[in-house]
């Protein structure tokens, strides 16, 4: 079996075409590794890359994206919808075939090791690769953001897991570890209110949110701690946001366990949430790619409300997904340059 890894790293630049073809172009470069998909978006100024390859390939072009991010991006200037920690915000290694999760780990040890050392930017570990238990959670690293970095080297329980504890403006820090695969998944609301659909996130993510008084001020328990009210979703993380070049607001979420929660089951929950909030989900987007097997999940449960839900071919799945999901509202969804397995 061939030894493939998936590379996903986000780079704080979504506007800059100059910046982001440089990106690409670096990745390209390098033997042994393939690019699938580049996705710019302006609104949340960020880019999401993803390319497999070789194991050792993968960390080297991953390195001279990065590389390439600190020279072309200045964070000090960096303004976007989406939270972020630096110019390379974070590089996931996942493991498609002939490789292990350990094997994942191992590789962002040996990237994060090498890009401190030689950008001179902290680097912190999560997933599957942290060295702490607090570090597991990506969501934990990034509270604060860029803008809080400064002080959070302050607190010797921040220290990065590779390089010094010094603010590098320029640059910020970037996070990198394994995980499984995961589905950047956006859920559209018929409503420009972000407020609202963090509410709907707040609601779904296995997080939960705490429980408030009627005065609006969490509640605790007899031990003084928050009193937390469990989403109804498992594995799931997500946000509120605005879109402006839609001038909608989105729930943004992270699937990171999709046969656990698939999109559609993720897409009908939202929907159900914003219905008791006078709203509708309108449609859906997917940030970088899926697996075909996410949208088979879609297009079988989609078919069963239909009349004739008789047995469909793969493609007639897919179409389903499509359509129940509205995946192609803001722009065409074409699978074949979305789906992972349709372009290796």
């Amino acid at each position: 079996m061939r030894k493939i890894v998936e590379c996903v790293p986000n780079f704080s630049e979504g506007r800059d075409q100059h910046t982001i073809d440089g990106i690409a172009e670096s990745i390209r470069r390098v033997a042994d590794v393939k690019l699938l998909s580049v996705e710019p978006d302006k609104d949340y100024n960020r880019s999401v890359v993803t390319f497999v390859g070789k194991p050792d390939s993968v960390v080297e072009a991953a390195f001279q994206a990065m590389k390439t991010a600190a020279e072309r991006i200045d964070m000090t200037k960096h303004k976007g919808e989406h939270p972020r920690l630096g110019a390379t915000d974070v590089v996931p290694f996942v493991p498609i075939s002939g490789v292990t999760m350990d094997d994942c780990a191992k590789l962002a040890h040996t990237f994060a090791k090498r890009a401190a050392s030689e950008l001179n930017i902290p680097m912190y570990l999560y997933e599957y690769a942290a060295q702490k238990p607090e570090r597991k959670n990506l969501a934990n690293i990034r509270k604060g953001e860029y803008e809080g970095l400064s002080e959070k080297f302050k607190d010797p329980k921040w220290k990065p897991d590779y390089g010094e504890a010094t603010f590098n403006a320029k640059s910020g820090a970037t996070v990198t570890g394994a995980r499984t695969f995961l589905i950047a998944y956006n859920v559209n609301l018929n409503t420009p209110d972000s407020s609202l659909a963090h509410e709907i996130a707040l609601r779904i993510r296995e997080s939960g949110r705490p429980k408030k008084d009627e005065a609006g001020n969490p509640m605790k328990n007899e031990k003084g701690e928050k009193i937390i009210i469990p989403g109804s979703l498992k594995a799931v993380k997500a946000m509120g946001v605005l879109l402006e070049r839609a001038h909608i607001a989105q729930v943004s979420i992270n699937l990171v366990d999709y046969e656990q929660t698939p999109p559609h089951k993720a897409f009908e929950e939202v929907n159900k949430e914003a219905r008791t909030l006078g709203l509708e989900a309108t449609g859906s987007e997917i940030v970088g790619l899926t697996p075909l097997k996410a949208l088979l999940m879609a297009g079988e449960f989609y078919s069963s409300r239909k009349a004739n839900s008789g047995k469909h071919t793969e493609q007639e799945l897919v179409d389903l997904a499509v359509e129940g999901l509205g995946l192609s509202q803001l722009e065409p969804f074409d699978p074949k340059k979305k789906v992972i397995e349709y372009l290796l």
